[in-house]
Parts: structure tokens; C-alpha cells; sequence
């Protein structure tokens, strides 16, 4: 394809992903108000149950009980979080298979399914059999990294990561802000039934999406570049066993040293991963207990977070070079690491924010940078399930690490917890530049 074409298809792209992640994020600020009416109208007896195992864990961490719809709301996203883990390889392979294109209408067709059980969620066991298929379905974003290498030479990727990135924030500025509007909204209803509204409006926009893809979005794998269908039970195992999930095996026979690549690239993407979303989980106990902070408090903060996201990523995101992004990664983590600390410590809003503005400027920048250094690995028919890897490792991360965060949390006090946590994002700084020193060493 002519480098007009390809343009054509990532701003396509960008559009589709604008779409999904606007549907995906209108319900994370209704979670809480969500956890009330279950906790009122719930049938099935589930909820029940896991109030009361929440409430063990809030006690044993020595959490109040204002927060109780925080940590359910938490164990929700681990519970999403936990099934890309498991979802991202199987989706990434049956894309090398069967090509980007069906597999992305695939995972949308899935998100639909799991927006609309959502809109009739008489009871929370209908609601928490959405988020599963939602969780299961949410693939496409390592697809969209796939695409991006499909179409575009290793030097021009920063340009298409960037995009995705910009995308990604977007969706997190105008999303739960949205969500909010119908939070407000849903205040003013008498009715049981007022979050079928917000769940309608994903279950639009993902129908959208599903249209615009079917009709308007272009192949991207070649059939000659596909990889030979040999899926079976077995390599279903293999996809989802975390030993080989971290070690790349499943990608098949690659040169020596694109596994090497792989597998650091994917530890220090775990470490990084596990520390920031810990820490990023604990923003609202945080901001609450020592500001004050309101939920319509918390939106403004996170939307700072994320126009502060967009203009890095916009503005630098785009010009970075191939032989740069090791560098970048290193220096984003390196500005991270001391805003925990001043977010930590922070006694005034000015410096919060401040803490804030290190935190969206430094955390802009990792994944872009290192997604397009695992892109670099492998033969094109085997991109989809490297970066299914890659994102799913992602995945355990954001999985486990904000139940760690919140007992760090509650367990040592806010300014012991971002301290360690400041020290625990060194680590991974730590092997970046260690990968650095070497390369710089073997082209002495």
C-alpha cells in the first residue's frame, strides 16, 4: 500500500478506537452508584456474598467502610484485567490466522453483547456475566497495535503509537465524563432501571463501530502473510499458561535474539505496570482523605491526567525515531518514579498537582515506547500474538497490582506506600538502562 493509504487506514483506526474507548470508559465513574442499587435490588444473592468478602478484606487492611464501593469497583477492573490476561494471546493468534479484520469485528460483536446484558441487568449475576464477556472481548487494543505494524516501516511506528496513545486518552477524558453526566442524571430517577440509558449508549457506539469496521475498514494482514492454522485445545493451554506467556514461547520460532528482546521487554513492562496501576488505584483514597476530594473532584483530577497525556503524547509522542524509544522509555519512568513521591507527601492541592502533572507526563510515554520495541520483534505473521503477549502480560499487572497498592495503602500510610512505590519504579528504570549500557557496549 502507498503511504496515503496507510494514513488513511490509522486515522480509521484512530476513529474506531476513539468509538470503543469512549463505550468502555462511561462506566467507571458509575461503578460506585451501580454498587449501591445492587446492593438494594439484587436477586441473586452475589452480591451479597461479595460485599461481605470485601468487607473481610477492608478490615483486614484497616480500610473505612466509605470505601468499600472503591475496592468492589477494584476487584471489578482485576476481575476484567484478569480475563485479557487470558484472552489478549488467543485473540492475537487467531488474528495471525484468520487476519486483523474479522477478529477485531469478532471482540467488538463480543463488547456489544456484554453492553447490552449490561442494559438488562435485572439482577448483579447478569451484570457480572457482562463484564466477564466484556473482559474476554477487550482485545482489540493489541490489535490495533498490530495493525499499526502492519501498515507502517519500524521508523514510522512512533507516529501510529502515538495516535493510539492520543486515542486512549481521548477515551479517558470524554468517557467518564460522560458516565458522570448520566451518574448525575441517574440521581434524579425514581426508576430501577436507569443504568440500561448509559448502557445503551456503549451498546450505540459499539454497533457503530461494528458497522464502520465491517464496511469501511481494510485487511491489513495479507492472506499470503498469514500464520498456518494449527490451533488446537493444546495450544489453547499453552496461551494462557503464564510461564509461557511471559517467555514468548507461543510465538513460535523466532531468532535468538528477538526472544531475548521479547522477554525482558515483557518484565519490565510487568513491573512497570504493577507499580503504576497499584499506585494509580490508591488516588482516590488518597485524594479523599487528605483533600477531601469528591467524586466530581476526582473527575477534574483525572481529566487533568488525561489532557496532560494527549499533549505529551500529541506533541512529543509523534517525533520520537525508531532508535530512540529505549532512551524515552527509560526517561518517562525516571519522571514517573519521584511523582508518587510528591503525590504521596503532597500537604496542598498546588503540589498534588504538580505530582500530577510527573505522573501523566512520564506515564504518556512507556507504553507507546515500548509496544513499538516489542512490534520489532518477529515476522509479520506472528505480530498479533507478540503483542497479544505483551499486552496481556500487561493485564496480570493491572490485575494484581491495585490489590497490592490498596493493602500498601492501607497497611503503611500514604507517604510509606508512594515512597516504596517511587523505589519500586526504579526497577524497572534500572533494567532499562542496564539494556542500554549493554547495547551501547556490543556497537563500541
Amino acid at each position: 500500500m502507498s503511504d496515503k493509504a496507510n494514513k488513511v487506514i490509522l486515522w480509521k483506526l484512530f476513529g474506531s478506537l476513539v468509538l470503543d474507548l469512549l463505550a468502555f470508559t462511561v462506566i467507571l465513574p458509575l461503578l460506585p452508584t451501580l454498587m449501591d442499587h445492587f446492593a438494594v435490588h439484587d436477586t441473586s444473592g452475589l452480591y451479597s456474598y461479595l460485599r461481605d468478602a470485601v468487607a473481610g478484606m477492608r478490615s483486614f487492611m484497616g480500610a473505612t467502610e466509605a470505601f468499600d464501593s472503591v475496592l468492589f469497583g477494584g476487584i471489578l477492573g482485576s476481575l476484567f484485567s484478569l480475563l485479557q490476561f487470558l484472552a489478549s494471546p488467543v485473540i492475537g493468534t487467531l488474528s495471525d490466522i484468520f487476519g486483523r479484520k474479522p477478529i477485531f469485528i469478532m471482540t467488538s460483536v463480543g463488547l456489544a453483547i456484554s453492553y447490552g446484558l449490561w442494559a438488562v441487568a435485572s439482577n448483579f449475576f447478569i451484570f457480572i456475566i457482562a463484564r466477564i464477556i466484556g473482559g474476554v472481548s477487550k482485545g482489540n487494543i493489541s490489535l490495533a497495535a498490530a495493525i499499526i505494524a502492519d501498515v507502517l516501516p519500524v521508523e514510522s511506528r512512533g507516529f501510529g503509537m502515538a495516535l493510539m496513545g492520543i486515542a486512549f486518552s481521548l477515551g479517558f477524558i470524554f468517557g467518564p465524563m460522560l458516565g458522570a453526566g448520566f451518574a448525575m442524571w441517574a440521581k434524579l430517577q425514581d426508576g430501577t432501571d436507569w443504568f440500561a440509558y448509559p448502557a445503551l449508549f456503549s451498546l450505540t457506539l459499539t454497533l457503530v463501530n461494528i458497522v464502520f469496521l465491517t464496511f469501511f475498514f481494510p485487511e491489513t494482514l495479507p492472506k499470503g502473510s498469514r500464520a498456518k492454522s494449527n490451533f488446537n485445545l493444546q495450544h489453547t493451554a499453552d496461551h494462557i499458561n503464564p510461564k509461557a506467556i511471559f517467555s514468548f514461547t507461543t510465538a513460535g520460532d523466532l531468532p535468538k535474539k528477538d526472544f531475548e528482546q521479547l522477554k525482558w521487554l515483557g518484565r519490565i513492562y510487568f513491573l512497570f505496570l504493577f507499580v503504576y496501576s497499584g499506585l494509580e488505584f490508591t488516588f482516590s483514597f488518597l485524594t479523599h482523605l487528605k483533600f477531601g476530594f469528591t467524586p466530581r473532584d476526582q473527575g477534574k483530577m483525572f481529566l487533568f491526567v488525561g489532557v496532560s497525556m494527549a499533549l505529551v503524547q500529541g506533541g512529543i509522542g509523534r517525533r520520537i525515531k525508531k532508535e530512540q524509544q529505549t532512551r524515552i522509555a527509560l526517561l518517562s519512568m525516571l519522571v514517573t518514579a519521584p511523582s508518587f513521591v510528591i503525590i504521596g507527601l503532597s500537604n496542598s492541592v498546588l503540589m498534588l498537582y504538580f505530582g500530577l502533572f510527573l505522573y501523566a507526563a512520564g506515564s504518556a510515554m512507556v507504553v507507546p515506547s515500548m509496544t513499538m520495541l516489542v512490534s520489532e520483534c518477529g515476522p509479520i505473521q506472528r505480530r498479533g500474538i507478540i503483542l497479544g503477549n505483551f499486552r496481556s502480560i500487561g493485564a496480570l499487572a493491572r490485575a494484581t497490582g491495585p490489590l497490592v497498592g490498596s493493602f500498601m495503602f492501607w497497611s503503611f500510610g500514604s507517604a510509606l506506600c508512594y515512597s516504596l512505590g517511587t523505589l519500586g519504579m526504579l526497577v524497572p528504570s534500572h533494567y532499562l538502562w542496564k539494556k542500554i549500557v549493554n547495547v551501547n557496549k556490543e556497537h563500541v
